[in-house]
């Protein structure tokens, strides 16, 4: 992934549309959450065996939409989404060992 390309085409896409006014963290991550629930939305009912119903192209237009609003928050909160995303999997092997959480899903270790 070439986020540095990715980073320039969302800022020309959001400048030639003159949404940078309109591009606060508070609005972006109001955005953000609607996104992540229309990306629950399709799945919602369904069983697990339905899964292979489910419409593969609906999931990625929901999760790019997901990604652009948080490549977005990070350029307006000028976080490196990448330098932050190998931090808190530190953080996270280290409040999940595998020799407590392997295998489980709940955290009561």
């Amino acid at each position: 992934m070439d986020l540095k390309k990715i980073n320039q085409k969302i800022k020309g896409f959001v400048k030639a549309r003159d949404w940078e006014k309109f591009h606060s963290p508070k609005n972006l991550s109001m955005a953000l959450s609607v996104e992540a629930s229309e990306l629950v939305e399709i799945f919602q009912w369904l069983k697990e065996n339905d899964l292979k119903k489910v419409d593969k192209e609906k999931v990625a237009d929901e999760i790019a939409d997901i990604f652009f609003y948080l490549v977005r928050i990070s350029q307006k909160m000028n976080i490196d989404i990448e330098k932050s995303f190998h931090k808190k999997m530190i953080k996270n092997i280290k409040k999940y060992p595998v020799k407590l959480s392997k295998g489980k899903s709940d955290k009561r270790y």
